[in-house]
């Protein structure tokens, strides 16, 4: 048994112990990643998941997270993101092109175990290949969820998870979803959209502004 999981052998009594037994229940307590808005937490509700927090998130994949896996995150893995974050510290440009790399880091680092390796771009019902694959709601979830570890890790310099965007809804546009940076000095909001890219390929990454005119 390590120290973690020994019964506590000393009895604390009065107002110390109390306050040491609320502190330790807080402590067992999960913690989401960061205080979610209604838009993101949505993202979460919708499927019955619960959001991510500083340790772990939830992976959906297999269309509208019909399939899931925990990612746990280890140290090897927050010290690779952090490196991959610490390149783009000049700017907010630099900052987005290191958002980039993580989803593709991401991408690297789930394609074995769930068998998105073998994905393609802009998969829907109609790749015949649910189990491969992500649609545009997994790549959502999934980007939100590492962006919102990342900024709990202290990792954005420039930036802060914004609300997910949606487009489509007149008949010349094809319905879609994106995870979204909002960024913090001019307040402008830039779609990470992985949806579109292939396996190990960087996600779009452009103004909302010009995303909801994409088809």
């Amino acid at each position: 048994m390590d120290d973690a999981n020994k019964p506590i052998r000393a009895k604390r009594t009065g107002v110390a112990g109390a306050l040491c037994a609320a502190l330790s229940l807080f402590a067992m307590t999960p913690a989401p990643a960061a205080e979610l808005s209604a838009g993101v937490m949505q993202l979460y509700s919708s499927v019955s998941i619960y959001p991510p927090t500083a340790s772990t998130m939830t992976v959906c994949y297999g269309f509208v997270c019909r399939r899931r896996e925990m990612l746990d995150f280890s140290a090897a893995d927050r010290a690779a993101l952090t490196r991959i974050m610490a390149t783009g510290r000049a700017n907010a440009a630099a900052e987005r092109a290191a958002v980039q790399k993580a989803v593709i880091w991401f991408d690297r680092r789930m394609g074995p175990i769930l068998g998105t390796n073998k994905r393609v771009a802009k998969a829907d019902f109609r790749a015949n290949d649910d189990q491969h694959n992500y649609d545009c709601w997994d790549t959502t979830r999934n980007t939100t969820s590492l962006m919102l570890v990342m900024q709990t890790w202290n990792l954005f310099k420039f930036h802060d998870v914004g609300n997910p965007h949606y487009r489509g809804f007149s008949l010349v546009q094809t319905p879609h979803n994106t995870a979204v940076l909002l960024e913090r000095a001019t307040k402008v909001e830039w779609a990470v959209d992985l949806w579109p890219r292939g396996y190990l390929q960087p996600p779009d990454v452009m103004t909302v502004a010009q995303w909801v005119t994409e088809d």
